[in-house]
């Protein structure tokens, strides 16, 4: 129960399909191979670009809320119809938050094919996988489950924000080949992973919960967590003084200790003049964590009682008793390891393949597949767009995407230059069917199948157009 809390707190996505064929400098994070037609760009601090992503697989936006009478209820009042969500979840349920701030871009072209970029980004990742007999066992209560043992392996958990410094460059090899390599250094600040070997629940006949766990959590973060004399978490504690001033926090958050590194390789291939293929492999990386280490773990079996959430329907139970009862059971089960041991956590990558037509010089079409990897976890949308790209001055995209169990997601990015100013804002996954929901007699507007969402929006200084050049070589560069 304390993990699906996290469901309605946390909200990542798959990467931005719609970004990958307009001419912005952005589009070097998907394919360090593409580039822009400016002959310069500068990105600055927290205006040249923000990136939000939601994704889930099993719930929608419009089922968390719905009518009851005149009043719209949330998934937990007693009214809610909890059966037609049940229905929704899966074996394997996923939801991954993200989010990028770009704190400093920089680009510029070296004669006629060399392309250099540098880039400071601040990123967040997420991922939680929830079986489906844990939120079965949460809802429905555990009768259900009398006698028999739940298999909760697949359980898995991991937060981590750091920060992303990377050099990139992009060149043509040949008339119609180009390669780009990108590579980055990374600086974790804060990390939590679950580490889970095996977890299984048994429900007893007197409803009671057994679990049999072999479980760790590793921690990199500011926190202080106390224990009692049998090891076993008294309190945690978030350790603010590190934060006491604004030069405490810089220097805490610039610190070394948990270091990484981090590539991006791309590829693009002029077919014919007009054809294209392009490739790519995003986000191979790693981070080892050193600094501000606790490891939490819990072995063997440890018992609690069998409340769930029909207590809180059913009003004999407050939905924030149920959840520090539950916490009290999980506290009481972990114990600090007495050892500090640092931990790896690898990035999740992105594999990108694309194609693209030109019709006429400024419009193309393209498709583009985009699969994320977590760990076992494979991730896949596919995209086709329209592009219509004016030299840097305008730029446009209208795309499908088929992705996340949905096959009714429309994207559009719009791009525009103001003297040495380029404007942009995109969007993936953009809800095309709505329900109305009547609050006091009030209309709201709900999306009626939204389970993912991207937006990405920011500021760019730019400076030349390369498109105008003339250029010996028949390969054209911009999208």
């Amino acid at each position: 129960m304390l993990l699906l809390a996290v469901i309605f707190c946390d909200t990542e996505a798959q990467n931005s399909q719609v970004l990958y064929y307009m001419n912005l400098p952005q589009n070097h994070f998907l394919n360090p191979a593409l580039r822009p037609s400016n002959s310069v760009y500068i990105g600055l601090p927290g205006i040249s670009g923000i990136n939000l992503n939601v994704n889930n697989n099993f719930f929608n936006f419009s089922d968390i809320f719905t009518n009851s009478g005149d009043s719209v209820i949330s998934i937990f009042h007693p009214d809610y119809n909890i059966e037609e969500f049940i229905t929704k979840i899966k074996d394997i349920n996923v939801i991954e938050p993200q989010v990028l701030v770009q704190t400093f871009g920089l680009g510029f072209s070296v004669g006629r094919d060399l392309y250099i970029s540098l880039d400071i980004n601040e990123r967040v990742n997420g991922n939680v996988v929830l079986p489906g007999d844990l939120l079965r066992l949460g809802f429905e209560g555990n009768e259900q489950f009398v006698g028999d043992k739940i298999d909760l392996s697949s359980l898995r958990s991991d937060a981590m924000y750091y920060r992303e410094a990377g050099l990139g460059f992009s060149k043509n090899f040949t008339n119609k080949l180009r390669l780009g390599i990108r590579g980055k250094l990374l600086f974790g600040i804060a990390s939590v992973s679950l580490d889970n070997k095996s977890l299984g629940i048994t429900v007893g006949d007197d409803y009671t919960h057994t679990f049999d766990a072999d479980l760790m959590v590793n921690i990199s973060a500011p926190v202080d967590i106390y224990i009692d004399d049998e090891n076993n978490i008294d309190s945690v504690s978030f350790d603010d003084s590190r934060f006491d001033s604004g030069r405490s926090t810089w220097n805490y958050l610039g610190k070394p200790g948990n270091i990484g590194l981090g590539l991006d390789i791309g590829a693009e291939i002029a077919v014919t003049e007009k054809f294209k293929l392009s490739a790519s492999v995003t986000d191979l990386g790693y981070i080892k964590w050193k600094r501000d280490v606790k490891n939490l773990k819990a072995e063997s079996q440890f018992e609690f009682s069998g409340v769930d959430l029909l207590d809180v329907y059913e009003g004999t139970m407050t939905f924030d008793s149920l959840a520090q009862e539950l916490l009290d059971s999980l506290r009481n089960s972990f114990f600090v390891t007495d050892t500090q041991t640092p931990f790896t956590t690898n990035l999740p990558f992105g594999v990108s393949v694309g194609a693209s037509y030109n019709l006429t010089k400024s419009f193309s079409v393209g498709v583009l597949s985009y699969t994320k990897i977590i760990g076992d976890q494979f991730r896949e949308a596919l995209t086709l767009s329209a592009n219509l790209n004016l030299g840097n001055a305008f730029s446009t995209s209208l795309a499908y995407t088929a992705a996340n169990y949905r096959y009714d997601n429309f994207g559009f990015g719009l791009a525009f230059r103001a003297g040495f100013f380029q404007f942009y804002t995109l969007a993936d996954r953009i809800p095309v069917t709505w329900n109305k929901i009547i609050n006091k007699g009030a209309n709201i507007l709900l999306p009626e199948s939204w389970n993912t969402m991207h937006l990405r929006f920011g500021m760019n200084l730019v400076f030349g157009n390369n498109a105008r050049r003339k250029v010996d070589k028949p390969m054209v560069l911009v999208q």
